[in-house]
């Protein structure tokens, strides 16, 4: 697609969104996984993982959908695209793995270097699975870009501005400290991280983000300056115009009964966006994906199946 064609259908986004998003659409990195049973169809499911993560989680479920849909999936550093029973594409998000890093760090940002990897891989009727900040991801390219979309799985957050405090600047203090400290060893790196963060699983999963240098220091793969600036702009929702913009096409919303952020309130602003929403609890927090993964599969796989 070329570079007018893309503004051109993009020339909406800037009518009907209230952002402040500009910039040039980045290139993102993939890896692709192909199911070991033959594929029963080709259109692709994409999954986008949350603040932190990269193209290397989400592997397993990528696998076990790929396997029970018959699709390939394509993953994304902050996302991760599928498609049952077929191929399997892993991506990078703009600022995690090995995509290429930039100042601007939002959701429209990141819903166009979504579209632009769509458009050059020819991707048809997609199926965008995201987790936190991918969730939101996926929701924006649904609105701006419906004809690219054909459902999203939107796992733990809503259209709306997040209203308490996460606990994401800590997080990204605690990284800055393990750089500062110019630490050589998992247990030191691990040791400073507790001092911000309790849970192993949540420490061992933010751990992930370091390479160790020539020195054998260890080193942040994701630009936590940019990250830590770009905070509000995570919790936030670009404004919709849902009189001029809703996404038409199912739309499933899977939220962690102890989770705060999909709460009751939020329903009625998800429905004039997504008017054929379907809603599903699943006994888990935040991290929903890893804390319960067989309700997880089940609640996709029964979205997605052929009625």
């Amino acid at each position: 697609m070329s570079t007018t064609t893309l503004r051109r259908g993009l020339g909406r986004w800037f009518r009907t969104v209230t952002t402040t998003s500009t910039g040039p659409q980045l290139p993102l990195a993939y890896e692709l996984h192909e199911p070991s049973k033959s594929i029963t169809n080709s259109s692709p499911i994409i999954i986008l993982h949350g603040l932190f993560g990269s193209k290397k989680n989400n592997r397993g479920i990528s696998k076990v959908l790929a396997r029970d849909l018959g699709r390939p999936v394509y993953a994304i550093a902050s996302l991760i695209l599928l498609s049952l029973r077929t191929k399997t594409l892993k991506i990078d998000l703009r600022n995690h793995g090995d995509s290429p890093h930039h100042l601007h760090h939002d959701y429209l940002s990141m819903a166009r270097d979504v579209e632009g990897f769509i458009f050059a891989h020819a991707l048809k009727k997609s199926t965008i699975i995201g987790h936190s900040m991918g969730a939101k991801t996926a929701m924006m390219l649904a609105l701006v870009c419906p004809a690219l979309v054909h459902d999203i799985v939107s796992v733990d957050n809503a259209p709306v501005r997040n209203m308490f405090q996460s606990n994401f600047s800590k997080y990204i203090q605690g990284l800055k400290r393990i750089e500062e400290q110019n630490v050589q060893k998992q247990s030191e790196a691990d040791g400073i991280l507790q001092k911000f963060v309790e849970s192993l699983p949540v420490r061992q999963f933010l751990l992930g983000n370091f390479y160790r240098t020539e020195k054998g220091t260890f080193k942040s793969k994701v630009p936590l300056d940019i990250l830590e600036n770009s905070l509000e702009n995570l919790r936030n929702f670009p404004y919709i115009d849902s009189d001029s913009l809703k996404f038409n096409n199912p739309a499933l919303f899977i939220r962690g009964t102890k989770s705060k952020y999909v709460t009751d309130d939020f329903l009625p602003e998800i429905e004039k966006l997504f008017p054929r929403y379907r809603l599903v609890d699943v006994v888990a927090g935040h991290w929903l994906i890893s804390e319960n993964p067989e309700e997880f599969r089940k609640a996709v796989v029964n979205f997605l199946s052929p009625a």
